[in-house]
């Protein structure tokens, strides 16, 4: 850890600053989890050990709740599983991811001591767990946490006070990671990064933190690497310079940010973004046509009708009602896209739902139109190495390429690769994947630069012997990872 040093940051308590300097992509330090879980919605489709999605897992057959991929994962995981396995066992059921994350960082602590590593710059003793900050209703949720805790903890594991239970459960609450899966594209889990909890948050920050799952596939597990999150510039960092990432999603306003972080991680955000409410114009901004702007009463009516029409949207989304979803979204966006500008967020969010349902149920013109809109509007919010740009690109460079328009297709994966080598870095597996794509619809290009009418008809002989499968069902935002940390709802 000699890339950064603890400091005092101004208003912000403890911080990291850098010891060298950074550019894009570097990554500052990597850092092994204390301990992780599956989240309880998804522990049977969830490998419990490597966290990678699986179609088929095995169950241990003592406990019968954790699932692996295969004898590899379970060796792999028996150290941590071991006393979990036999606590399960007397309890009768599992109980829910903050009790099993709290009992295996205790178990950790036990064994091991304080400082399981050379590389930690701070005990869990240390961490705020700021218990005093809690709303009555959440104090209520967090007595009954406890009190399943104890009920199942084991009497012949090492007994502790309440107030030691309680301050993990504080530090669980605040600075849970949320851990994903192998592609980045989904939460799957929550764990504990002792050296991340001292990393400060800026709404526009200088660093980004991926998940990198490590290697686990060999059959000699000493031949493993372990899951670890890597904190990665996003441009130039000097020497003496913070450490900053974002726990929350720019993609909202400077307000709702600001409620959102004070609620969740009891702070309130100083940075100059919030101060000065930066781009908060153009999220909800009117659209202006040969230089004729809509009034303030119409933009105000065309975002809350909006505002309306995403909670009907999301209803018929879990219901699996797409061609509601669909209907539902081109009235909404026929009435708002002559007022509401193109950077405007709820129009957006439209825009996303849109291009992803559409892309499932396989209207790929269509689907390529409004994730080409959506990318184009990030382009003018985010950061220019943000992964939620990234991977909003990634998605319109594919779409584009399912609906044949290699061009632009092309030219969105090539602007995804060269984000995602910044944010994940070349050995993560959705880099790798776009770098395949990359070349794949570079070879494309040139055969349709060179023939356009050998190019289509290709493409249409393999799509009649190769029909493209359904895609993966749309996620509402909330499922995707858009928050650094993961609280329990």
């Amino acid at each position: 850890m000699e890339n950064v040093a603890i400091f005092d940051s101004p208003g912000k308590g403890r911080g990291l600053k850098a010891n060298k300097e950074f550019w894009a992509g570097d990554v500052i330090f990597a850092e092994a989890s204390l301990s992780a879980v599956v989240f309880d919605s998804l522990a049977e489709r969830i490998c419990h050990s490597c966290f990678r999605r699986q179609d088929k897992l095995q169950r241990c057959g003592q406990c019968k709740f954790a699932h692996y991929c295969d004898r590899t994962c379970q060796r792999a995981g028996w150290a941590e599983h071991k006393q979990e396995c036999s606590a399960i066992k007397t309890f009768g059921k599992a109980p829910n991811e903050n009790i099993r994350l709290v009992a295996r960082i205790l178990w950790r602590l036990d064994k091991e001591g304080g400082v399981v590593s050379d590389m930690q710059l701070t005990t869990l003793e240390e961490l705020e767990d700021h218990i005093c900050d809690m709303q009555e209703d959440e104090m209520k949720e967090f007595k009954v946490d406890i009190h399943n805790f104890l009920d199942y903890w084991p009497r012949n594991s090492k007994q502790h006070t309440i107030d030691v239970i309680s301050h993990i459960f504080g530090v669980i609450n605040c600075n849970g990671f949320s851990v994903s899966d192998q592609r980045g594209l989904q939460a799957v889990g929550v764990g504990l990064f002792l050296n991340l909890c001292l990393v400060n948050h800026n709404c526009w920050p200088n660093c980004t933190v991926i998940l990198n799952h490590g290697n686990q596939s060999a059959v000699n597990t000493m031949f493993h690497s372990q899951r670890r999150i890597e904190l990665r510039a996003l441009g130039k960092i000097e020497e003496g310079e913070e450490l900053t990432v974002s726990y929350v999603d720019y993609l909202n306003l400077s307000e709702e940010r600001q409620r959102h972080l004070k609620t969740q991680y009891f702070f309130e955000c100083t940075c100059e973004h919030c101060k000065n409410k930066t781009k908060d114009d153009l999220k909800m901004a009117g659209r202006e046509k040969d230089g004729v702007k809509p009034t303030e009463e119409q933009v105000k009516e065309a975002s809350d009708y909006c505002y309306q029409m995403m909670d009907k949207i999301e209803k018929a989304r879990l219901n699996g009602d797409y061609h509601e979803v669909v209907k539902l979204c081109r009235g909404c966006i026929e009435k708002a896209e002559p007022v509401l500008a193109d950077t405007h967020i709820y129009l957006l969010r439209i825009y996303s739902t849109m291009s992803e349902v559409q892309s499932y149920l396989q209207y790929f013109e269509e689907a390529a139109d409004y994730a080409r809109k959506m990318v184009e509007g990030y382009v003018k919010l985010y950061h220019p190495n943000n992964a939620a740009l990234g991977m909003a690109a990634m998605r319109a460079g594919v779409t584009h390429w399912q609906a044949g328009l290699i061009e632009v297709g092309h030219g969105m994966i090539c602007k995804a690769y060269a984000i995602l080598m910044v944010t994940h870095g070349p050995t993560h597996p959705i880099t790798k994947d776009l770098d395949a794509m990359r070349v794949q619809t570079e070879m494309e290009l040139r055969m349709f630069k060179e023939n356009e009418y050998v190019y289509h008809s290709m493409r249409e002989a393999a799509l009649k012997n190769k029909p493209m499968t359904m895609m993966h069902e749309p996620k509402s935002v909330e499922e995707g990872i858009k928050d650094l940390f993961h609280r329990r709802k």
